[in-house]
């Protein structure tokens, strides 16, 4: 199944991607910063970026993980990231998403729509039961997109991941297969 719309697509990273991942990231470093967890300098260099892609193809071929690139159908620039990772089979049949958007396309609706093909991908395509996400409680942008794609509140998790070099609560969301389907 296609994983686009009118005005992005989806589709796995390949290595000729790679300077084109770098440049986003390094453009858009200090947007993001406060929302990821420190990396050494190395993180933002080509062989770094060559070494994640290597790594999310190694996993969408194990199947525990699913990144995609973010790319405007009308520029076809990578845009965005958005990746399902965390796979679990058995009886949990869940995934955690994340993602991030080039700083001059928020507020376009693009990080909604990338989210929405993730989560078909997710719950109709790979046959998962749940998708969660977990965010920080100010970032509202964030909780917009989640709460858009129709995920609910679960809770709140204490001091959950560190971000910044700070130990960040995060608020849980998610959205199983029934409610996706409705």
């Amino acid at each position: 199944m296609p994983l686009h719309t009118d005005e992005i697509l989806l589709r796995p990273l390949h290595q000729q991607d790679a300077a084109e991942l770098l440049e986003l990231r390094l453009r858009n470093h200090e947007f993001l910063q406060p929302f990821e967890p420190i990396r050494p300098a190395s993180f933002l260099t080509l062989p770094a970026q060559q070494e994640q892609i290597s790594q999310a193809q190694n996993d969408f071929e194990r199947g525990t993980a699913y990144a995609f690139g973010v790319f405007s159908r009308e520029s076809e620039k990578m845009i965005g990231r958005v990746a399902l990772s965390n796979v679990a089979r058995g009886a949990w049949q869940n995934a955690t998403i994340g993602y991030f958007m080039d700083q001059t396309c928020n507020g376009k609706g693009y990080t909604t729509l990338a989210v929405n093909l993730a989560l078909r991908f997710a719950l109709t395509d790979i046959g998962l039961h749940r998708v969660q996400a977990a965010v920080m409680p100010r970032n509202q942008a964030s909780i917009r997109v989640l709460e858009k794609n129709r995920f609910r509140q679960e809770g709140l998790s204490l001091r959950y991941l560190q971000i910044n070099g700070v130990w960040e609560d995060h608020l849980i969301y998610a959205l199983t297969a029934e409610e996706w389907s409705v």
